[in-house]
């Protein structure tokens, strides 16, 4: 599911916005409690396939109050200006990467 993201270090770190969701009782939160091994991937596209690549991240997440990591949700509201006037108020999904991997068109 594409979701809005920051990096810092060895950690992705995205959150439940106030974006209107079907439910407050989302699944991929309830998938991160049951199993916490994830994946993130990240992809680039363009019409010269040279400039393509993709880049996974595979680790563990953690639920967590915005409150218990405020430099992650600094780092996300930095990124990202609509958050400026209204930052995240759900839970941060905090994810500690244990294996980068990518791919290049460019070789």
């Amino acid at each position: 599911m594409p979701v809005v993201f920051a990096v810092r270090g060895e950690v992705i770190v995205t959150a439940v916005d106030r974006k209107p969701k079907r439910s407050r009782q989302l699944r991929r939160l309830r998938n991160i409690a049951e199993n916490p091994r994830v994946a993130v991937l990240v992809d680039h596209y363009e019409d010269d396939w040279s400039r393509l690549w993709w880049v996974r991240a595979d680790g563990e997440a953690e639920l967590a109050e915005a409150e218990t990591h405020p430099e992650l949700l600094a780092a996300l509201v930095a990124k990202y200006p609509q958050y400026h006037e209204e930052p995240p108020t759900g839970p941060l999904v905090v994810i500690r990467v244990s294996r980068w991997s990518g791919w290049s068109g460019a070789g």
